[in-house]
């Protein structure tokens, strides 16, 4: 069984436990064989995820364990790793007085990898509005990992989010902004530290030997010679050339509309949109199901499901536990690299 084979494991993050993490994670133990997944535990409160097997009836034994015991556990149970902050849930309904767990299991997941006690994190969804209720500093989840990975007076890390898939690759160079800000936001430096770090992880996490490179346009057409726009030719364009320049094989600004057919994505490893929906549209289009979220830059491999905490249906048993599954099986494969 794969659960035997998989040392140092993966670790799970509890996400809102108002959201549809819970059910997922623990369908993702019940279909472990089937979808031949790594050996994982969930940083959690075990008392939490047993009430809610039991609301489904799910045969699902929860197991309190040490991470070093979660690939002998997980073939006949599934492996939690306690904290000290317990969880009261209702499925749809967030409260932030959760916010102490879903961070404290962040927290625990990411000093468990920096010990060398787990090979990767998988995070499951969080609501950042509810953290901020309860007082949470950071912009988003990835930056508090970020902040968390960085040692106290180092270099800060530059987190990087790339969407995932067999069939597609995507990283908005801006993120989660206005989409008004964006030409503001888009400098050539951000988009060749962007391009700098995709490049060395496609080559150190996925094995790719030479990554090959595509940029979107920001204007319709890559701004045809100026007439719909300067920034492709202003702040693109200087970065196709550093790029090129670092030896890195690099094709762009290209129009965004033509590069996301099939045969467009032959011809590249990794496409740098210039911002957030640019690179979700096509790849939730690809690879609505089973695309995965995976954070560029930090000294540990992070991956995450395509999705959120999805309130709306959490508790109905219908939320497809595919995508978590994916970053399951892409969060073994990184963090073996």
């Amino acid at each position: 069984m794969t659960g035997l084979q998989q040392h140092p494991p993966l670790l799970l993050t509890q996400g809102d436990p108002a959201g549809i993490g819970p059910e997922l994670s623990l369908r993702a133990w019940l279909e472990r064989d089937e979808a031949s997944l790594p050996a994982f535990g969930i940083v959690g409160d075990p008392g939490h995820l047993a009430h809610v097997a039991q609301s489904y009836g799910w045969d699902v034994p929860i197991v309190p364990v040490e991470p070093a015991r979660i690939g002998a556990t997980f073939p006949r149970a599934l492996p939690v790793v306690p904290l000290n902050t317990p969880v009261s849930a209702e499925p749809g309904k967030p409260d932030p007085a959760n916010a102490p767990s879903v961070i404290n299991s962040i927290e625990t997941a990411v000093r468990l990898v920096q010990e060398g006690s787990a090979a990767a994190i998988v995070t499951n969804p969080i609501a950042k509005h509810v953290l901020y209720e309860a007082g949470f500093r950071h912009p988003g989840h990835t930056e508090f990992l970020a902040a968390l990975a960085a040692e106290e007076g180092s270099e800060s890390f530059h987190p990087v989010m790339m969407l995932w898939s067999e069939q597609l690759a995507v990283v908005p160079v801006t993120v989660h902004i206005p989409l008004a800000d964006v030409p503001r936001a888009l400098t050539t430096d951000l988009i060749v530290l962007t391009g700098r770090i995709v490049a060395r992880e496609l080559r150190h996490r996925f094995g790719i030997e030479s990554p090959r490179l595509a940029l979107a346009g920001l204007n319709p057409h890559a701004g045809e010679s100026g007439t719909m726009g300067t920034e492709d030719a202003a702040v693109i364009v200087p970065a196709v050339e550093i790029l090129r320049a670092d030896g890195i094989e690099v094709a762009g600004p290209l129009p965004a509309d033509t590069m996301f057919h099939a045969r467009a994505r032959s011809r590249y490893d990794a496409a740098l949109a210039m911002y957030h929906d640019q690179a979700l549209i096509p790849i939730k289009t690809i690879a609505f199901d089973d695309a995965v979220n995976v954070t560029l830059g930090l000294p540990f491999v992070r991956t995450s499901p395509d999705h959120g905490t999805a309130f709306d249906i959490a508790g109905k048993g219908i939320a497809r536990p595919d995508s978590l599954m994916a970053a399951l099986r892409l969060a073994a494969r990184l963090g073996s690299a």
